[in-house]
């Protein structure tokens, strides 16, 4: 077997240890893994991600129901929403979007170039959310349903448009708009980005020729991945574990916004 085909699979296991420790940063690993290690275009490497987050997040959400980890009440209401606008968002806008967006004096803004910048953007937002203290769990906060649809919906979009699963938007707003501490949270995360990566990819995949000998074993990688990381998320501190992936993937979105701008 190749080299680098090994190493996406090594890889694709440290996807589903992040989703297991930490219930979020599957699709911040997953995309560039994809397009810089596989060299997958990003518009392919944006839709496999939401099969191989969704699928894997799907495991570990089903591990966290057993433990009763799981509202389901807040899973129908965030995720209805957040699996609608995916599913739209992939079938229909990524389409529309043409191939060369903007060309002017010889500089050319592309698709996967786009894609590849709000990406970046993501994840640095994602490392300032996963950096900053956690929050304070204790507390008990009123319910806002109306927020919780609209966070949903937004999260959805996200998810559709650069292949990420939210988990970094998706925990925060469960712990502060539905009052849920953090370990329920966490497990209901996983069951929201199981449900809206889900219907991202299937918006993605209409009319397309799936790669399934390569995407089926990455998956189930990533899922032997998230075993092993809610394993060993009972043994770590789970807040200094954030913080140092958080610094992790700042260096990462900055990394990919250098590449994808000035080095070509």
């Amino acid at each position: 077997m190749d080299l680098i085909i090994i190493a996406g699979y090594f890889l694709a296991l440290l996807v589903g240890i992040s989703l297991g420790l930490v219930g979020s940063g599957g699709s911040i690993l997953t995309v560039p893994i994809l397009v810089y290690v596989l060299g997958f275009d990003a518009v392919t490497a944006t839709g496999y991600s939401l099969f191989v987050v969704g699928g894997t997040a799907l495991v570990g959400g089903v591990r966290n129901a057993i433990l009763r980890n799981v509202d389901f009440s807040i899973v129908m209401l965030f995720g209805i929403p957040s699996l609608l606008a995916a599913y739209l968002v992939r079938a229909f806008a990524i389409p529309a979007v043409p191939y060369s967006i903007i060309d002017i004096g010889g500089l050319s803004l592309t698709k996967p170039l786009l894609l590849m910048i709000v990406f970046a953007i993501v994840m640095l937002a994602a490392a300032v959310k996963m950096i900053r203290s956690a929050p304070d769990t204790e507390a008990v906060y009123a319910i806002s349903k109306s927020k919780l649809i609209a966070s949903g919906t937004a999260t959805g979009v996200l998810a559709g448009a650069v292949g990420a699963g939210g988990g970094f938007l998706i925990i925060p707003a469960l712990v502060f708009l539905a009052g849920m501490p953090m370990k329920k949270a966490v497990g209901t995360s996983l069951f929201i980005i199981a449900v809206q990566s889900l219907a991202g990819f299937a918006g993605d995949a209409v009319g397309k020729e799936i790669d399934w000998p390569f995407l089926l074993p990455f998956t189930g990688v990533a899922i032997a991945g998230i075993v092993i990381g809610s394993y060993l998320s009972q043994k770590i501190d789970g807040t200094k574990l954030k913080t140092g992936f958080g610094y992790f993937v700042l260096l990462m979105g900055a990394y990919i916004l250098v590449k994808e701008l000035f080095i070509k």
